[in-house]
């Protein structure tokens, strides 16, 4: 250990102990606890598709409004907030299965050619085919919108599952963090969206969870979901070579008929259950489909949200929209109250947090969802609307209340926070599995990173796919974009040949593109992507030059020019 390593952990020490009071200590973690369990409860709830101003507190943070004078309505997570800490410029992917394969490996997606987030589409193992030399069993054979214009692009590929270490895999398993927590019971309830569409051994049981209730896809519907995720048939993919179709398990019935409400209702039962388990810590992992489309609420509160004076807020319209998030938001006072009742509150860990931006209704093809301003697109882009989402931890008594943390952090730090709050070697087990997270346990409590306990400076975000959603630079449809943040700055990389420079800290809703003014700062942050790109991402994953382009038929104002393929 170097000098510089003693000195930083003694100060995170110095912090932590100032923080939870003079006790008994728990070297592993390198923190002080006071009254609880050696290894806290781990509740994490993961929304889907929610914006970052789709909550009342985060959209007070950023606008000042007060929150009686906007539309939706989330007391609940304001209540989170005002119990804990919250970060201002956490990160996800622009799209959810991404963001979900490196929540649960600590690894940034593309690494794992997870690019995009699907339908159901054909793969080579769904549909029995010979794998290409170079290719991955589960990798789709294609993936395209259907765009009305030239396109000098052709898309990347995506892998559609987590690898686990099955005879097909051929030796390559990703440790999930449910399988690292060894000593804890992992429950697992909702989306999953990583198992290659119903594939046999790549679902949350194969993964290390006790699977509750799953779906493995990127969308359900809100009522009378049952049938569809009890499929067994293979209807879908009829060659798949497995004797079922492994899609889903409805689980239990709660008798609730909302599947916000039924979810809620299987988590507040394992809560029960597992917090009368002495000796025996337990991580729910809880993915909502909330407020994922396809749209549809709950009738008396569509009613209410429809003659709600505040109607138009922030261009926040959609009363179905908005009861969707009062479900959600219902979801999370429940579970914060069943800890309490269960007399688990102060030794459970909350962590809230969105796979990627809100549906932007101003760039997407039918003007639905959310309005995320003032920040910059919305799902599917690399802006900030698109990508920088809510991270909210709340562990009573231990994280102080009320306090945000400014520093940038990205989706794969939270592998390596949850393993450090747990007590396990976070060093050892970040080079054993090469996780590109870092833990940001620390800055619960040096916010401000003063003693830099939080190294990472870079973010890498890749999206190699022409989609319909419209960019929010020309209103046309996106091209393929791969973006870096180093510092204070962000590059987004349009592969169709142009470059967008922000100074996102002193800039957050991107209105100033710098790239013009700062080519040397653009040129050395576009070699360290494209360095990045080549050592981690395979070149199926990469979009292409489309050879059947017509450059007379292009629509951009601007000409497509090349700065990849050589």
């Amino acid at each position: 250990m170097s000098n510089k390593q003693f000195y930083s952990g003694l100060v995170i020490m110095f912090f932590l102990s100032l923080s939870f009071g003079a006790c008994k200590t728990n070297s592993k973690m390198g923190i002080k606890e006071k009254g609880i369990s050696k290894k806290p409860n781990i509740i994490f709830i993961l929304a889907d598709d929610l914006g970052i101003m789709d909550i009342q507190s985060y959209a007070h943070h950023f606008t000042e409004t007060d929150t009686a004078n906007m539309f939706y309505e989330t007391p609940n997570i304001n209540r989170l907030m005002a119990e804990g800490t919250s970060f201002s410029q956490a990160y996800a992917n622009q799209l959810c299965s991404p963001t979900r394969a490196g929540i649960l490996t600590g690894k940034y997606a593309a690494r794992m050619g997870f690019t995009t987030a699907m339908p159901q589409l054909p793969t080579y193992y769904n549909q029995n085919l010979p794998v290409p030399n170079g290719y991955y069993i589960h990798d789709v054979l294609g993936h395209t919108d259907d765009i009305r214009i030239e396109q000098p692009l052709k898309n990347g590929i995506s892998n559609s599952a987590l690898p686990a270490g099955t005879a097909i895999d051929q030796g390559s398993d990703e440790v999930t963090i449910a399988e690292s927590l060894k000593d804890y019971s992992s429950g697992f309830i909702g989306k999953w969206h990583l198992g290659g569409f119903g594939a046999k051994g790549y679902q949350p049981g194969d993964q290390g969870f006790i699977p509750l209730a799953w779906f493995d896809a990127g969308g359900s519907g809100y009522y009378n979901w049952r049938k569809e995720w009890n499929n067994k048939s293979k209807k879908g993919f009829p060659k798949m070579p497995q004797d079922e179709w492994n899609i889903g398990d409805a689980g239990e019935e709660s008798g609730e008929k909302y599947l916000t409400d039924d979810l809620t209702q299987k988590a507040l039962n394992f809560i029960e259950i597992k917090s009368k388990v002495k000796d025996k810590p337990f991580l729910l992992y809880f993915s909502h489909f909330a407020v994922h489309s396809p749209y549809q609420g709950k009738d008396g509160e569509v009613k209410y949200f429809d003659g709600k004076a505040t109607k138009g807020w922030n261009n926040h319209k959609d009363p179905v929209y908005a009861s969707m998030i009062k479900s959600l938001d219902r979801s999370v006072g429940q579970i914060l109250n069943k800890l309490k009742d269960m007399g688990i509150d102060d030794n459970t860990l909350v962590v809230f947090m969105s796979d990627n931006g809100g549906i932007d209704s101003k760039i997407t093809p039918k003007n639905d969802g959310t309005d995320n301003s003032p920040f910059l697109g919305g799902k599917a882009c690399l802006t900030e609307g698109g990508i920088r989402v809510p991270l909210i931890f709340r562990w009573k008594g231990k994280i102080e209340a009320g306090k945000w943390v400014d520093v940038p952090v990205d989706y794969t730090d939270l592998y390596p926070t949850l393993l450090e709050v747990t007590g396990y070697d976070v060093q050892g087990i970040t080079n054993k599995l090469t996780l590109d997270g870092q833990s940001i346990m620390p800055l619960l409590f040096d916010r401000e990173n003063k003693h830099k306990s939080y190294t990472k400076k870079t973010h890498y975000w890749h999206y190699p796919f022409n989609v319909v959603y419209k960019s929010p630079f020309d209103g046309l449809p996106l091209t393929p974009n791969s973006a870096i943040r180093d510092g204070d700055y962000k590059l987004i990389f349009d592969w169709y040949g142009r470059f967008y420079l922000f100074n996102i800290e002193k800039d957050p809703y991107e209105k100033n593109n710098l790239a013009e003014k700062m080519p040397d700062l653009v040129n050395t942050m576009f070699k360290k992507l494209m360095v990045w790109l080549e050592a981690n991402v395979e070149k199926r994953y990469w979009p292409a030059i489309n050879k059947n382009y017509d450059p007379k038929k292009e629509v951009r104002k601007k000409p497509f020019i090349d700065l990849f393929s050589k």
